[in-house]
């Protein structure tokens, strides 16, 4: 069995912890095109999609206020456009999809004043206010990351301005949001300014129901800010936990924390955790082929997503797990996974961390979850779609690698037509400056500007060696 010897909290403790779980959301649909069978076969998964029932949600206690929460939260972060228009969120369809979402059993919905271009808050506010306010919960954000933001009238003026655009005159759940990147910052942002005094007292006036804090960062910071629980009173936590970030988090990025120590930390203290990036952004359900096939092989009747929505929904300290939908067949297949949860079994995580958690490592990917805190660039670049469409090559193994690569051409040709229709020409990698405006907001910590770097250099050199005479490309 392989695991960190650091780990807080034993692999034994943790089948203790673990109790049930199930299915998931999709796969990204954009990419390299051509012999795509990992997304051909997602969408036949979608088109034989059977309805979610209703009335079989799996509901997780708030031991605070005793409230049931859905274990599937509704995350308003990737919310659908238009058809014919990429920069308008089609309305009639956010409302649809949570209408169908609350029909479901689903009652948690989580967004933040910078979603969306700064448009969740309000489209989620438009959609739930057609429903009882006793029907749902809605987290949301003093996202404050502007130093202009750091005084303490404009964190105000953002905290109320939720509440605002949100249609309520309560927050369910309220967050200190991305905490991690230092504690002059954290002081900065919500102590210095006495804006930790005023969420404490509009909690205790009942306009803030429960406080809390997401987390991207220093292990050392989340020890600090975690202690402070006897002065601030922290309901609950958003950590990110996943079969990857379990064990592995903290190789992937020397400034990332390890899912087994967060949760283990907020287990010894009884400060329920909510989970956010369940798929790493949509990477743990666009699996290289040979592990979407090796996946199916233990479970045909089961999407890939699926395990690792059961291994996030399972650990009784976790209230609910956050997906981001954009389209109504990932709420279906969501709602599928916890319409009951069903367990893991010791067995299938003993796979899931010793087999393929592993070998994910070893593809030593970009570690992009495409939250798209980076952007906007301020000259243009499609960061994440530069970084998503990089790995999902690399993953399918048509990554042009040079000498030795048999395929090279059809690779090579394939790498750029492709690039170009998911990244317009104006917003690829060789239009980097080097700013390095982005790396700060990066809750993966990668460093931005030396990956777009790299990747801009190899595109110059399939450019310029279309028979893979030169440089291997590794």
């Amino acid at each position: 069995m392989i695991t960190k010897k650091d780990n807080n909290i034993s692999r034994r403790s943790f089948l203790k912890i673990f109790g049930a779980g199930t299915v998931a959301t999709a796969a990204t649909l954009a990419g390299c095109k051509g012999g795509n069978k990992a997304g051909e076969q997602a969408a036949e998964e979608y088109k034989n999609q059977v309805e979610p029932p209703i009335g079989k949600m799996t509901y997780r206690e708030n031991p605070k206020t005793k409230e049931k929460v859905s274990l599937l939260g509704y995350g308003m972060m990737r919310l659908p456009t238009k058809p014919d228009n990429d920069n308008e969120f089609d309305q009639d369809m956010i409302n649809k999809q949570i209408d169908y979402a609350i029909e479901h059993g689903m009652n948690y919905f989580d967004t933040s004043p910078v979603y969306c271009q700064g448009q969740s808050e309000r489209c989620t506010g438009i959609a739930l206010k057609r429903h009882k306010r006793e029907e749902f919960f809605v987290a949301t954000k003093l996202s404050n990351f502007n130093r202009d933001y750091w005084k303490r009238e404009k964190a105000i003026e953002m905290y109320q301005n939720s509440m605002k655009e949100l249609q309520v005159d309560y927050i369910d759940y309220y967050l200190l949001h991305a905490i991690g990147g230092g504690m002059d910052e954290f002081n900065g942002r919500y102590v210095d300014n006495g804006i930790m005094d005023y969420l404490m007292k509009e909690r205790e006036a009942g306009r803030i129901r429960n406080l809390g804090f997401s987390f991207h960062g220093h292990k050392s910071v989340f020890d600090e800010v975690i202690a402070l629980q006897h002065k601030y009173h922290w309901d609950f936590v958003q950590i990110e936990l996943n079969y990857l970030d379990w064990d592995y988090a903290n190789e992937i990025s020397k400034n990332n924390v390890d899912a087994s120590y967060l949760y283990g930390e907020l287990q010894k203290r009884g400060i329920p955790a909510v989970i956010m990036e369940p798929l790493l952004g949509g990477r743990l359900a666009n699996l290289p082929q040979y592990l979407m096939t090796e996946l199916k092989s233990h479970a045909p009747e089961k999407s890939v997503a699926s395990w690792a929505f059961r291994y996030a929904g399972t650990p009784e300290g976790v209230l609910t797990v956050l997906s981001g939908m954009t389209y109504m067949e990932h709420l279906k297949d969501n709602l599928l996974s916890y319409c009951p949860l069903e367990p893991l079994s010791e067995k299938e995580m003993r796979y899931l961390d010793n087999e393929i958690a592993q070998k994910i490592v070893s593809l030593e990917n970009i570690p992009c979850n495409d939250c798209k805190y980076c952007m906007p660039c301020p000259y243009g670049i499609d960061i994440p779609a530069i970084f998503v469409h990089y790995n999902k090559c690399k993953n399918e193994g048509s990554l042009p690698m040079g000498i030795g690569d048999r395929e090279y051409r059809k690779h090579r040709r394939q790498y750029l037509i492709s690039l170009d229709r998911v990244v317009p020409r104006d917003r690829q990698p060789d239009h980097c400056i080097q700013c390095g405006q982005c790396e700060p907001h990066c809750p993966q910590n990668i460093r931005i500007p030396r990956e777009l770097r790299k990747i801009d250099d190899m595109i110059e050199r399939l450019k310029r060696d279309p028979e893979g005479l030169g440089e291997e490309i590794g």
